[in-house]
């Protein structure tokens, strides 16, 4: 393989990316981009996929995906949320999760992602809004079940260190973190936003 192929190759993965984030201008402060050719093949794959995330680990790491629920409260929003199109005063539903499989090495799991989702409750059909409530499954198993039609807009990603986590996963501040945000939209509505963080080993910036 020459080098002006891989230079071609690397150009167009960059290009097709520029196209697939539809905001990646408006991301936080905190993400920086990396060279996509730092990440692995695996992990470029979990940050372009428009599907269920839980079913490409299974399917990667043959293994079955646990979905732990870290918390989950309803919140007011005291400032409008043009993500989600909600005026000040509405409510959503904030969910907190991590996505793990059992280690072979060790009595801990591998965590694969963390997920924080902005969910708008009353855009729900109620069958979906109960299963949400109760934690058992993820997201995208739990719509891809009720046979709801939707689609994923992805909006941003980058790479962050020394973010916000909960206390039981505090050890992942250490780490580099893949990092991406997307809405699901169903007739043109946004139902929820969500934002997923995979632990990444050292990438170099750039």
């Amino acid at each position: 393989m020459t080098t002006n192929h891989i230079l071609n190759s690397a150009t167009f993965v960059k290009e097709r990316i520029k196209t697939v984030f539809t905001a990646q201008a408006e991301r936080p402060p905190g993400l920086v981009e990396v060279k996509l050719s730092r990440l692995t093949p695996f992990q470029r794959a979990l940050l372009v996929t428009d599907g269920t995330v839980t079913r490409f680990i299974e399917a990667y790491t043959l293994s079955p995906v646990e979905v732990t629920l870290l918390h989950q409260d309803k919140q007011i929003l005291y400032t409008a949320h043009s993500w989600l199109q909600l005026p000040i005063g509405a409510q959503i539903l904030e969910r907190q999760v991590v996505l793990q499989t059992s280690s072979i090495d060790s009595q801990t799991p591998k965590i694969h992602a963390y997920a924080i989702s902005q969910i708008v409750p009353q855009r729900l059909p109620k069958s979906i809004l109960d299963d949400v409530e109760s934690g058992i499954e993820g997201l995208g198993t739990l719509l891809k079940k009720s046979m709801m039609e939707t689609r994923r807009n992805l909006l941003w990603w980058g790479v962050e260190r020394g973010g916000k986590f909960p206390s039981s996963i505090q050890h992942l501040k250490t780490k580099s973190i893949l990092t991406r945000t997307y809405n699901v939209i169903a007739d043109k509505v946004p139902l929820m936003l969500i934002t997923e963080k995979f632990p990444l080993d050292e990438v170099a910036h750039g």
